[in-house]
């Protein structure tokens, strides 16, 4: 799962992974192709077009010169934002009129398309939102981008730099939460501009302490002198701008969270969506119903094989839940599963995996304010010297405006650890990541091709391909979130078009679904604010990819070579699924066309 926004503009972030392992530089990656290079040299122009906006950006990509700076909410910064793309576009499209190369051509395509969306984004926004973030989780993640053990000493040290400028201490720096609350004043008094969702206000102003003690704890651990007048402004000014928020924000806060249907409608295009919110409910009910029908034949067998006396797929689910890991044992639980999923891998010649190993850790209490769902950060996409992704693991769902807090039982059970490190980890986010930095994909097909569908559609196809080696228990749980996908694909567009209420979503994601209290809210979250719309990326991306394995299976008979397939898959990067389709007819079953395996 990612969560991919920054400022007034959606768009990917991909974060350095966290470990306490050092980067291992040691992975002989192969030689780049001369069309790759010319491609990367291409990026540039929209890679600085995004980073001069959004230094936190460029620092999580790996490209170079951004570690100090810190986002732009000076005056103006939607139109100067628009502008500068523009001109990276109009200098892609220069390029584009010369290009020779077919994959260079291709490339070029993705990135103007990418400007293009981020531009008609922008506009949008500018239309029906009024200008709000949640600054404590800007700087939070700006400041955990580089406070990390991955990430080089040398630069740790502009941590403090960027810090510095958040609060305004720096020369030529304005505290960013007085440009924050200036943006907004700015267009509060415009009627037609809706303000942002009350309950994620509520929420936001919950976290802001734990992204304040977060920041202080990564300090003390990696010991930066000199921090300590900036940490203290940092707190005041987050308080002072939390008492603003109260007097100010929630003044001015709708009650409906449903966006207007132009918003909505941009936020499934953006996360790849190609085809109508009723057409997608219409296919994810029928698949709802079957995913219930295989759990509750499948409940009986592992009752019996986990000694559980009821049979109702529901109640099993219960019963594998109540065998809890540990807060200790989690780590090495899901670890001994990690290494039991990559011997799967290999004997059954599934995927190739990638030469490094894969990190998974539990997230910080700041983490899972920011981030609550299990997730994967990807390793740097730029100038990658061993840096690995992980899968980050929270044990619940922060403290909402009302106080309430709840723990997750859903990933902390034994049977839980299959399909989630499947999906996370190895086959799925992870190994698709490491692949792409290994192989060497381009930044237009890794960074700016990237869609939801095709990188969570990935995931839960490597959720499919394990599914049949797990153990009972296991199984179950992997229908269970196959059955959740459905759902998400069913109620977030529900929810959005006004077809259903948050009451009943979450009496189905309980009472079918099985999902805790703390799960569902979380949901419920993502669906009405969090990211309205990217839920429904899982079920439309997975249905996808299988669509397009049983095509090239027909074609090609008892040649198929499932290695061969997944490997190619990966080695086009996150292309939407027409153009993945395109790419398997004219390279993969073309390549094959004689019937040999690879």
């Amino acid at each position: 799962m990612f969560k991919c926004r920054i400022g007034a503009i959606s768009l990917v972030v991909f974060a350095v992974a966290a470990s306490a392992a050092a980067p291992d530089t040691d992975q002989n990656p192969a030689a780049t192709p001369a069309w790759v290079t010319q491609s990367d040299a291409d990026a540039q122009l929209l890679l600085k077009a995004i980073a001069d906006f959004h230094p936190e950006f460029a620092s999580r990509v790996g490209f170079p010169g951004y570690d100090d700076k810190v986002v732009d909410l000076k005056p103006g910064t939607r139109e100067r934002q628009r502008a500068a793309i523009e001109t990276a576009r109009a200098g892609l499209q220069k390029e584009l009129a010369t290009a020779t190369d077919a994959n260079v051509r291709q490339d070029l395509a993705i990135m103007i398309k990418a400007a293009e969306q981020r531009i008609e984004s922008s506009k949008l926004e500018e239309k029906y939102l009024l200008p709000y973030q949640d600054i404590g989780e800007a700087i939070f993640n700006g400041e955990f981008t580089l406070l990390q053990d991955q990430v080089a000493a040398e630069r740790r040290a502009h941590a403090l730099n960027r810090l510095q400028c958040y609060v305004g201490i720096a020369a030529g720096c304005r505290p960013v939460t007085q440009q924050a609350e200036a943006l907004f004043e700015k267009g509060m008094h415009d009627s037609k501009l809706l303000g942002p969702y009350k309950a994620e206000v509520e929420q936001q102003l919950a976290n802001s302490a734990r992204y304040i003690d977060g920041v202080r704890k990564l300090y003390a651990k990696y010991k930066i002198d000199g921090a300590g007048p900036a940490l203290d402004a940092l707190q005041k000014q987050l308080e002072a701008h939390d008492a603003w928020v109260k007097a100010t924000v929630l003044a001015h806060a709708r009650s409906d969270f449903r966006l207007p249907p132009e918003l909505y409608a941009n936020n499934l295009k953006n996360v790849g969506l190609d085809i109508s919110p009723q057409e997608l409910i219409k296919k994810a009910e029928l698949e709802f119903m079957e995913t219930q029908a295989q759990m509750q034949l499948l409940a009986p067998t592992v009752a019996k094989a986990e000694g559980i006396s009821a049979t109702d797929y529901r109640d099993v689910i219960k019963a594998l839940k109540t065998q809890q890991l540990d807060k200790d044992s989690i780590e090495p639980f899901y670890h001994d599963v990690i290494g039991k999923i990559e011997a799967i891998i290999r004997d059954q010649g599934i995927v190739s995996l990638p030469r490094r190993a894969m990190i998974m850790r539990l997230a910080s209490e700041a983490e899972s304010a920011s981030q609550p769902a299990p997730h994967m950060q990807p390793p740097p996409l730029i100038g990658n010297h061993g840096e690995r992704g992980s899968f980050i693991l929270p044990l619940g769902n922060p403290p909402s405006g009302n106080g309430k807090s709840e723990a997750y039982d859903d990933f902390t059970c034994k049977a839980c650890a299959w399909t989630l490190t499947a999906h996370e980890g190895r086959p799925g986010h992870e190994l698709q990541f490491s692949a792409m930095v290994e192989h060497g994909v381009s930044l237009a097909r890794s960074l700016f091709a990237f869609n939801s569908v095709n990188v969570e559609g990935w995931a839960l196809y490597a959720e499919f391909m394990m599914v049949q080696y797990e153990p009972p228990g296991g199984q179950m749980i992997a229908l269970q979130l196959r059955l959740l996908r459905a759902a998400r694909a069913t109620l977030d567009p529900m929810l959005n078009l006004g077809l259903i209420s948050r009451d009943r979503a979450h009496d189905i994601l309980v009472n079918d679904v099985g999902l805790s209290e703390a799960f569902t809210r979380e949901e419920l979250d993502r669906f009405t604010f969090r990211s309205p719309g990217q839920a429904n990326a899982y079920f439309y991306g997975y249905t996808r990819l299988l669509e397009l394995r049983l095509h090239t299976q027909i074609a090609q008979g008892k040649d198929f070579n499932l290695k061969a397939f997944n490997d190619f898959l990966l080695a086009q990067g996150l292309l939407p699924p027409d153009q993945l389709a395109e790419a398997v007819d004219t390279g993969f079953l073309r390549t094959n066309a004689s019937g040999g395996k690879r």
